[in-house]
């Protein structure tokens, strides 16, 4: 059991980004574009109470709240601030307790959640085990449509064993639930309020009901959704100062500029680069870099399109320029990428040495050569007609590196056609195949919210991953992924892990592109918020208080 108290220690101090994080401000750091001094995890501590925050989704509105199903950028950013987990994600990738004040595996097959005895619900209700039971089963019954239900596939049951207390049992170790708790996966509805909204829960009508710091308020479809401060909120280490916080829906980077600069909106997480530009030396506020598990990718659409061809996307890969990619479209503010997890996703687990060394055998980022990419081209056959791929409308940052790989794509013969979707259709593209129908690619900014490369990889390239649009199904990457995720020792996990990289990554359909930094704004009269990309899973607003400024 050595090794897997190891791994349960982790769980609390496991620093994700801890070679890149720093605390100091942004006006100390290194302005050097894309220099990793630049790099905070968190802003000044804001210690005065604000009546209002207004911060920016810039990809628009939530399709749904509903934690089970949350899966994109403006719903995360949002529900993390509602929703409590099991465990929390901390501004520098460290895990710690949250909802449960305990987390350990007793023997290989038995995972204890022990239960803080004083959290409530927003209508003041106590939570029960019944309720973190009903949270968890509710994602693999097919009628909820979640999106995280393969977190239990090891699971056989999950029973209260005790007041304050839950116990999964499990068919076999898995080192990667422990740390899922941390995400949307773990976080905690009300049972008797989600069963009587049924699929309505998490939507505008249907409502919410958690336990975090902030509650739902209004939700104005179109316009806004504005979260009131949880005056009971079990943490009081972690009060909100702000007394509401409101998010406008605003996708058009102009837009978003203005108000920014004018100070009807305090902030933005995912700031465009043209609006960091405007905004570098802005009076109102500060631009602020964090580090980031992101990825930017092209991918197929299906597996029935020519661009499902690894020759083709080989080809398009070596005319492609990446460094003039991040200097021209991220602002410098980016690196590249040799496979589908940026190696911040692995910094600060025990093995960390292993898989650097592994990621640092792959083979090296092409350089675009043109009659190379011509001769790829050659072994995938002519291409008839216009590759369509999509972007969010609205999205100049998609825009610009779409219309940049499109050029570079006319030099071998490839055209490719821009379809812009509405940012709705665009966050359905990723989950429902139909709206994937007559596209060809996608040009996708995602990223990894826990400290764990196989559990992420596993969703794109194996039979039953959910982002596994192209059917790729290679048995050893499977067999080595499954066995990455019940490994109990951290250098056993980081050896399969590494063996099934070495196999993907030259053979699934993928053109790897580049790993952004988060970019953050923020004006200058609140103050608090982490700039690293943790905010994702973590209750950030409740950090933010006035500065007096």
């Amino acid at each position: 059991m050595a090794a897997k108290n190891r791994v349960l220690t982790g769980l609390v101090g496991v620093g994700l980004l801890a070679s890149t994080a720093c605390t100091t401000s942004s006006d100390e750091a290194d302005e050097t574009p894309g220099s990793a001094s630049r790099l905070t995890t968190t802003t000044e501590p804001g210690t005065a109470e604000v009546d209002r925050v207004t911060w920016a989704l810039p990809y628009g509105e939530p399709t749904t709240l509903d934690p089970a199903k949350v899966g994109d950028y403006s719903p995360q950013t949002v529900g993390a601030n509602l929703c409590d987990t099991l465990t929390r994600m901390n501004a520098d990738f460290s895990l710690s307790p949250g909802l449960a004040r305990k987390v350990g595996w007793t023997d290989d097959r038995t995972l204890v959640l022990d239960l803080r005895s004083d959290v409530k619900f927003w209508d003041g209700s106590p939570m029960t085990p019944q309720d973190v039971i009903h949270s968890l089963e509710r994602q693999r019954d097919p009628k909820t449509q979640a999106l995280y239900g393969n977190y239990l596939a090891a699971v056989t049951s999950i029973r209260a064993t005790g007041p304050h207390q839950v116990t999964l049992r499990t068919k076999t170790y898995d080192q990667t639930l422990p740390k899922a708790l941390s995400t949307s996966f773990g976080a905690v509805n009300k049972k008797a309020y989600a069963e009587k909204a049924g699929s309505a829960y998490g939507s505008a009508k249907g409502g919410l009901m958690c336990t975090g710091p902030f509650e739902l308020g209004s939700w104005k479809s179109g316009d806004s959704i504005t979260l009131e401060r949880n005056d009971a909120y079990w943490d009081t280490g972690l009060k909100p100062k702000a007394a509401e916080v409101t998010f406008k829906f605003i996708t058009n980077s102009n837009t978003l500029t203005s108000a920014l600069l004018s100070g009807e909106v305090d902030g933005t997480y995912e700031l465009p680069p043209s609006s960091a530009t405007a905004l570098a030396k802005a009076d109102s506020g500060a631009v602020h870099l964090g580090p980031s598990t992101q990825n930017v990718l092209l991918i197929p659409a299906n597996g029935e399109s020519p661009a499902a061809d690894r020759a083709l996307l080989d080809a398009l890969s070596h005319v492609i320029d990446r460094e003039a990619l991040i200097r021209n479209v991220f602002g410098g503010d980016a690196t590249t990428l040799k496979s589908l997890v940026p190696p911040l996703t692995w910094r600060g687990d025990e093995a960390a040495a292993q898989y650097d060394a592994a990621y640092e055998k792959l083979p090296a980022v092409p350089k675009p050569d043109v009659e190379r990419a011509k001769q790829l081209l050659d072994r995938a056959g002519p291409v008839s007609r216009p590759l369509v791929a999509a972007i969010p409308a609205g999205d100049q940052r998609g825009l610009q590196a779409l219309t940049f790989i499109q050029a570079a794509a006319k030099k071998i013969g490839v055209d490719i056609e821009i379809k812009q979707l509405q940012p709705t259709e665009m966050s359905s593209l990723f989950y429902d195949p139909s709206v994937r129908e007559g596209l060809d690619l996608v040009l996708t900014f995602g990223y990894v919210t826990m400290p764990d490369p196989a559990s992420y990889v596993a969703e794109s390239v194996t039979p039953r991953g959910l982002f596994n649009w192209t059917n790729y199904d290679n048995p050893e990457v499977t067999r080595l992924l499954d066995q990455a995720r019940t490994a109990s020792d951290p250098a056993a996990t980081a050896k399969a892990y590494a063996e099934a990289q070495a196999l993907f990554t030259p053979t699934t359909p993928v053109v790897y592109l580049a790993t952004t930094h988060e970019r953050m704004f923020m004006n200058k009269r609140v103050s608090g918020a982490p700039t690293s990309f943790a905010y994702m899973g973590m209750p950030w607003a409740a950090h933010l208080g006035g500065t007096g400024k």
